[in-house]
């Protein structure tokens, strides 16, 4: 992997988790930082912590304030940000919609405004935080699963179709990490995530190795590697397996 010394990176959803701790690996390596949250004092602590710039706000929209604060340009752009909406099917719309907004469209909107320079250029590195519930699926969270499964398939078209041209994608998905996130989803995260859980450095590092590799997918949780080919190779027993888990929630929920 390329040195990251001077290099401008971009962390949204970067006030707190996972993001906060991506967004000081970087600094760390001697990279210029953007830290975006939509929530500004949180941005500011993490970006005054690390030399960094904050620059709050909806990170649908981030890119060119990004850039401009960077000095015109951004080499990694990591879409971490992400909403942790739970429910089903009856979830309301408005829900949905949020969660489609901000765990896809937002990764949608930045590759688009990234691509012309990065194309030109023929270089950049895009990094989003998928989950393992966008390679499998996670239960009590309808809205949550089906759009990281969204995020999942954006970022394996986006390499697929631009790696020859020097693009760089990575997909970073983790079980349960010790953040506010894995905290809101209640007795179902306490029965599949929290025993399993790791630190959200934990996650910084194994993506810094995957970048070293070269390696798109990057499991800080290695186990969903052998979940994911067990989903793939016997659905039905897949299914039926976390159908099980399914029913053990229900009983805690009674």
């Amino acid at each position: 992997m390329e040195t990251l010394q001077d290099k401008a990176v971009v962390v949204t959803g970067g006030g707190g988790g996972i993001g906060a701790a991506l967004a000081r690996r970087f600094a760390a390596e001697g990279a210029r930082v953007v830290v975006n949250d939509l929530d500004a004092a949180k941005a500011k602590t993490v970006a005054d912590e690390i030399g960094g710039v904050a620059v709050p706000g909806d990170a649908s929209t981030i890119v060119p304030r990004a850039r401009e604060a960077l000095g015109g340009t951004v080499d990694v752009y990591c879409a971490n940000a992400g909403l942790g909406s739970g429910g089903s099917e009856a979830a309301p719309e408005e829900v949905w919609a949020a969660a489609w907004d901000v765990n896809v469209m937002a990764h949608v909107r930045a590759a688009h405004a990234l691509l012309p320079d990065w194309l030109e250029r023929g270089s950049g590195r895009f990094v989003s935080t998928v989950s393992a519930a966008g390679l499998l699926t996670m239960i009590g969270a309808a809205p949550y699963s089906v759009t990281k499964h969204g995020a999942y398939a954006f970022a394996e078209w986006l390499s697929l179709t631009y790696r020859h041209r020097g693009i760089k994608v990575h997909a970073i998905c983790p079980q349960g990490v010790r953040t506010d996130m894995l905290a809101a989803t209640g007795t179902a995260g306490d029965l599949v995530l929290t025993p399993t859980a790791i630190e959200p450095d934990d996650v910084a590092a194994a993506l810094f190795e995957g970048m070293a590799k070269d390696r798109f997918l990057v499991l800080p949780h290695p186990e969903v590697a052998a979940y994911y080919r067990a989903r793939a190779e016997t659905p039905d027993k897949w299914l039926t397996g976390m159908n099980h888990i399914q029913q053990k929630w229900e009983e805690t929920e009674r």
